[in-house]
This record gives C-alpha cells, structure tokens and sequence, in this order.
C-alpha cells in the first residue's frame, strides 16, 4: 500500500493558531491540524522502509517537505543525513531537534494495512526490513513539530536546528555513519546549538505517558566478533578435530560469567549479549571455524575496559583448553552512555508537566538500551526523553519491545510527543 502526502504546506501558514501564548491549548490545536499529515507521513515510511545508511527515499521526502516550508535544506551530511535550519523572526537562541531515519532488519508481523513487505541483503541473507524501533514515527513527529514551528516563524524567537539522522542504529560493516559522522562532516558548522533535545517511542510505556532520567539514562554500547578456529572433521569421529561450535558454546557461557560473577552489577549494570553465531554447513562436518557477533553494554568507561579485558582472557583462555583459537575483536564504533543534562533535565521538566501532566512524566530506571544520540550531547547539553506508545488496551509491561517483529505504535503517541516537544523547544527558545 502506498501513501501520498496530504496538501501541502502552505495552507498551514494561514490557518495553524498562533503559539505567541505557548500554552497547551494553542499547541493542541496547532498539532491537531497537522496531526493526519504527520500519521499519514509515518504510514508511507512504514511502507517503505530503508536500513542504515541506505535511507535515500526517507531523506528525499524529508529534505523535500523542509523545502516546502521554507527552511534552508543541507543535504547528505552524513551519507543521508538532512538537516534543516529555520531561522525565527525575533532575536533569541539555537537549539537542535533531532529524529532518526533508519530501519531494522527484521521481518514484519504487525497486521495492518501499511506493514512492511520490503526484503533486502544483510550479511549475506534476504531479511525483511521494518521500522521496528519506531524511526518512522520520530521522522514524521519532527516534520510535524518544523511544520507548526514554520508557521510561526514571525512569533518565533532564534532559530532551530531539525535534524534527520541516517544509521542510528549502527552503520553496515566497514562503513561509518549515523551522529558521529553527520557532527564531523559539519553538522553544527551549519548552526551551533546551545541545546540538543530528542525523544524517542518507547513499548514499555503506556501511550500519554513521558519517561526521563537526569544524568546517565541510557547504556554505552560496542558491538564485537569472536572467531572462533579449530579443525575440520567428520562429525561422526569428533576427535580427529578440534571442534569450533562445542568451543563456542563454552565461550558463550564463559563471557555470562564476568556479568554474573565478575562484575558488581549492584553499582550499576552490565550487559554481554551474542547476538549471531555461524559455523559450519552440514549435519555431519564438524567445521573449521565459528564466527559470533554480539554486543556490549556499559554505563562507566572505567567498567567498559574492565569488561572488554575480561571478555579477552575468557575468549582466549576456554578456546586453548579446547584445543582452539580465539580472537575477540572490538569494533571502533563505540556509542558512548546518554546523559541528560542535569540543569537543562530541570528546567525543561515544567514543560512536559504542562503537556501530559506532572503524574504522568516519570523518572525511569537505568536503560540498558543504546543511542547515538549521545554524540550530541558531548557537543551541547542534550535532554533525551521517551514518549509511550503501547495502547490502553495493552499491557505495557507485556507489549513487544522496540526491536521487536510485533513492535506496535499507538499512533495517538505521536501527538502527545509532538505537543511535548512544542513545549520544550517554544519554551527554551522564550527562555522559560
């Protein structure tokens, strides 16, 4: 199923409500009238769904619909990054938003009229592609919020950075991507921010509901391969080889060790998680050699070395009892912890209170999930928050978590996000 954007934007300079008021009325009734675009928006991005680095559909309809508005438009920042620049009337500060664009390999099983039938070559395999995690709901969200800001731009005071970033969830094998790159090919040369806000649409929060946390919130992350090595025999006689799987099993057990046993997870959390293992081609050919991928989770750089050295001696050490070899390789993709701000965490509060009330904006646990995100705040202060999205009907506790092929966004969530991101963005900007 396809989705053609609604009208386009110009009517909305003439009708959206002025916001010269910021109070959640007038932001209602200004996401209210863009709010079926935004929907219909995230539809045909859902439909259409690009992975990392390849995001050249999603950037060309963002890039064209900030165009339409009349921002200045940057281009492949990043491979496919976009950024789009609105300059406010009034004299005043400069912020950044920023929304991520990239799919998940992962094959769709969410039943609704727009889901996902896009399949595609990841490591070797034909994988389905879906927004898994949500990304097509921040892209329409930010187009929406730049829409509502656009019409103000006579009310509007200094000027704000839109960021559409590519590859969040990590760059293909031997490419670079997503914050990192889009900051060091010029990101903040077009307009250095002050501040840095994004929010993201999280399962395990039920919709009308925002989750924040000052300071650390969200995990470092490494992702790493093992190679495992040993000699190939008939499987039927094991010791004419050295057998790599039974080696890989062990390491796999070993490395839960150092989480469980080696690390004092009451202090803060740890995660080693092996996400793939490949090896090997037939029932009864004991292989030459296994390959594992999987990932790291950290919230201390102090921990993250010790961790890293400890996943060293574990790999090596069960492999030579084995009677085989093994190599831990760490990629130099590191995503460093998300770490709100704490004076800016403070002074934005007030405004999401006044959105979704003050019950309903909770401070969250440690999240051992990862965001690139982060890259933002080492250049800014930065806030990061979550938006819920599981509906009432379900329990938020139970729902599919982001990642997941039965991911689900209540799509009435996205209003909420947007009016709170309104409400930040207008507020910081009138100095509130």
């Amino acid at each position: 199923m396809s989705y053609r954007p609604l009208a386009g934007a110009a009517a909305l300079f003439c009708t959206l409500p002025a916001l010269a008021d910021l109070d959640p009325a007038s932001i209602d009734a200004a996401v209210s009238q863009v709010e079926p675009q935004v929907i219909e928006w995230r539809r045909d991005l859902h439909a259409h769904p690009e992975l990392s680095n390849r995001e050249t559909r999603t950037a060309g309809i963002v890039a064209k619909q900030l165009r339409a508005l009349g921002l200045e438009v940057k281009t492949g920042i990043g491979l496919t990054g976009v950024a789009g620049l609105l300059r406010g009337a009034q004299p005043g500060p400069t912020i950044a938003l920023r929304a991520d664009m990239d799919a998940l390999p992962v094959t769709e099983q969410v039943d609704v009229p727009f889901k996902s039938t896009v399949t595609t070559e990841f490591r070797g395999e034909t994988v389905g592609v879906m927004h898994a995690c949500g990304h097509d709901a921040h892209v329409a969200m930010l187009l929406g919020v730049a829409k509502v800001l656009a019409a103000q731009r006579a009310q509007l005071r200094g000027q704000i950075l839109f960021i559409f970033q590519p590859a969040e969830e990590g760059a293909p094998d031997g490419e670079t991507g997503g914050a990192r790159r889009m900051l060091a090919e010029g990101l903040f040369d077009i307009a250095k921010p002050e501040a840095v806000f994004g929010l993201h649409v999280i399962a395990s929060l039920p919709t009308g509901v925002i989750g924040y946390r000052a300071g650390p919130m969200m995990a470092g992350s490494d992702s790493f391969t093992i190679n495992v090595t040993g000699r190939q025999t008939h499987g039927s006689r094991p010791w004419g080889g050295v057998d790599p799987v039974v080696t890989s099993a062990a390491i796999i057990s070993g490395l839960q060790t150092i989480v469980s046993r080696q690390i004092d997870i009451t202090d803060i959390p740890t995660v080693i998680s092996i996400g793939a293992i490949k090896g090997g081609i037939r029932f009864n050919i004991i292989p030459d050699s296994v390959e594992m991928v999987g990932t790291i989770r950290t919230f201390d750089p102090g921990v993250r070395t010790d961790v890293i050295e400890r996943m060293n001696r574990t790999v090596t050490s069960i492999a030579a009892a084995n009677g085989a070899t093994a190599t831990l390789d760490v990629r130099d993709n590191a995503i460093p912890p998300v770490v709100n701000d704490p004076q800016l965490t403070q002074r934005v509060l007030p405004s999401l209170e006044r959105i979704v009330g003050k019950d309903r904006v909770r401070t969250i646990s440690l999240q051992t999930t990862a965001e690139d995100f982060s890259f933002y705040g080492q250049q800014a202060p930065a806030f990061f928050f979550w938006v819920g999205i599981t509906p009432p009907d379900r329990d938020a506790a139970t729902a599919a978590f982001n990642h997941s092929p039965l991911f689900y966004v209540d799509e009435s969530g996205m209003a909420i996000g947007m009016r709170a991101m309104l409400a930040v963005a207008t507020d910081y900007l009138q100095g509130k």
